[in-house]
């Protein structure tokens, strides 16, 4: 069987060795006090390393959510003998540790870099890791796989110069579908593959989304940029917001502040302008490396024959096949999203056991690969449909195979005020008292898709504004209070939520999340989600049901 994804060269593995080997060295000099914390925190951030409320706090880079079961074991591994246990999977389609010893990281960096991994860009002002869709390569949707490009922006960005003292961190996000499952209009640079009238292959860029203090929808800067010269358009791009970044304030330091100063049009024209000047220097990756990055990434050898459809003999497998199984493009095989949201469960965290269970289940029914997604679920792209019953029961026995995939309780949530130093309030908490306030399955399919995400504080790692239903933890005068926001999207759709009004305590949010609920029940037209209703009808309706 071929590689189903990039595999490191003698170079890869060198600097990485070479990496774990220095930051051995620093730690050392930190633990023995020849280096302040002043001194050492740039060089931790580099290598992923946060200091959080209780501990430290790795952060594990999986580029564009694709590994496999030897590097997932190894994931597991890690968390039982340097952590707690688990691990939590993160919206930017990484790893998260929260509970690391100093004297540890080295040698958990040695461990990763065992099975091709490190946590090289997972935080300071760089390109962090490329994100993509989670069923790239398997969807239906596709126009072409878009991994190996989010490939070859990783290598072209990792260590390169003219990147590694941006004003700020630098997200990139690449598609090649047509539902956007990526969120790629939220993203400093979205990228989606299109072809053009003559059926060349293409970008459509947009630049300038986020989240955060300041959300903004990025806007579409070009609407077809020829393949071949994606990476001397994203350096022309980062060159003219290295150029004009406001440096001086930490709050306007995202190129999106710069995108909306500028405006889209006058933005647009200077990139263009930078492009044209990098052009001539050939500065575009030869044609023959992305032949060797696209290599990497051959579809699996499926089978064709179809399994005779035997009618699902479970209640319960009926319902998770409906709710959690997609199309794939080759008719024999479906996509899996295996839930990290079990009702009363902390969102996106996963035991060791479950990660080797979800490691074994890869390895044998969808050749060897697994995928992390930006709402903190593991997909298992390629299973054969003959072989969804045999996972099911695997998931079923151990608390994986809630049937929720983007309903209610399918939250994304960032771990808040109970870990992040960063956080106003906790989000764990109430995420978990919403799954549990909407615990009956048959009410939340009723409901329909909703897409629920909290945030612990304004840095928005919770993707609130991107919510159908947003919620905000923010500090008011000492106690926790949460607002509560509607009508965001991520999707292809992209829009921002906005705040309802006065904000709630803990249990007051929840009540005010079914009252949202139940009015949008009372006004829904047929066929209508959440959001169609609340863009139909607007904010006022629901601020009636909310407030009185």
């Amino acid at each position: 069987m071929g590689d189903l994804m990039y595999r490191y060269d003698k170079y890869d593995q060198a600097i990485v060795d070479a990496r774990v080997d220095e930051f051995r060295d620093q730690v050392s000099r930190r633990i023995s006090g020849a280096m302040t914390e002043d001194q050492f925190k740039p060089l931790r951030l580099k290598n992923g390393l946060y200091l959080q409320l209780h501990a430290y706090m790795l952060r594990v880079a999986i580029p564009y959510g694709t590994l496999d079961s030897r590097q997932m074991r190894m994931l597991g591994a890690i968390a039982r003998k340097y952590d707690r246990g688990y691990g939590h999977f993160t919206t930017r389609q990484n790893i998260q540790y929260n509970w690391i010893k100093l004297e540890d990281a080295p040698d958990i960096l040695a461990d990763l870099a065992t099975v091709e991994m490190h946590a090289i860009q997972t935080s300071g002002e760089s390109i962090r890791n490329i994100s993509s869709d989670q069923f790239a390569g398997a969807a239906a949707d596709e126009i072409a796989d878009p991994r190996p490009w989010a490939e070859l922006i990783r290598q072209a960005t990792t260590f390169h110069p003219e990147f590694s003292y941006l004003p700020r961190k630098f997200k990139i996000a690449v598609t090649g579908a047509r539902e956007d499952r990526s969120a790629i209009r939220l993203h400093d640079i979205g990228l989606k593959l299109v072809e053009n009238g003559a059926g060349a292959l293409g970008f459509e860029v947009y630049i300038g989304g986020g989240m955060g203090r300041t959300p903004f929808v990025a806007p579409l800067i070009r609407p077809f940029l020829p393949a071949d010269h994606l990476i001397s358009y994203i350096e022309a791009a980062i060159r003219v917001w290295n150029r004009w970044a406001r440096r001086d304030n930490i709050h306007k330091q995202r190129i999106k502040i710069l995108v909306h100063d500028l405006g889209a049009e006058e933005f647009t024209r200077q990139v263009e302008a930078e492009w044209q000047a990098i052009l001539p220097n050939g500065s575009d990756v030869p044609r023959a490396e992305f032949d060797r990055i696209a290599a990497f990434f051959p579809p699996p050898p499926f089978e064709t024959d179809l399994p005779a459809e035997a009618g699902p003999d479970d209640p319960g497998f009926a319902l998770w096949l409906d709710q959690n199984v997609r199309p794939h493009k080759q008719d024999s095989y479906a996509i899996v999203t295996i839930s990290l949201k079990p009702p009363g469960g902390i969102p996106g965290d996963a035991s060791a056991d479950q990660i080797d269970l979800i490691a074994g289940l890869a390895q044998t029914h969808s050749f060897d690969e697994l995928r992390i997604t930006h709402a903190q679920n593991i997909v298992l792209p390629h299973v054969h449909r003959r072989d969804l019953r045999k996972i099911w029961g695997a998931l079923d026995v151990t608390g994986l195979a809630a049937p929720n995939l983007d309903l209610i309780s399918d939250i994304i949530a960032c771990p808040g005020l109970d870990y992040c130093s960063l956080a106003n309030a906790r989000s764990i908490p109430v995420a978990q008292k919403i799954t549990q306030r909407f615990a009956p399955i048959e009410r939340q399919r009723d409901i329909g898709e909703l897409k629920l995400k909290i945030s612990g504080c304004i840095n928005a790692c919770g993707h609130h504004h991107a919510g159908h239903i947003g919620i905000l933890g923010v500090d008011r005068k000492g106690t926790e209070n949460y607002q509560l926001l509607l009508g965001g999207s991520g999707a292809e759709d992209a829009s921002l939520a906005k705040i309802t009004g006065p904000g709630f305590d803990e249990d007051g949010i929840v009540d005010a999340v079914e009252r949202t609920v139940e009015r949008y029940l009372s006004l829904r037209d047929e066929g209508e989600r959440f959001l169609d209703t609340y863009r139909r009808v607007g904010l006022q309706p629901f601020k009636e049901a909310i407030y009185g």
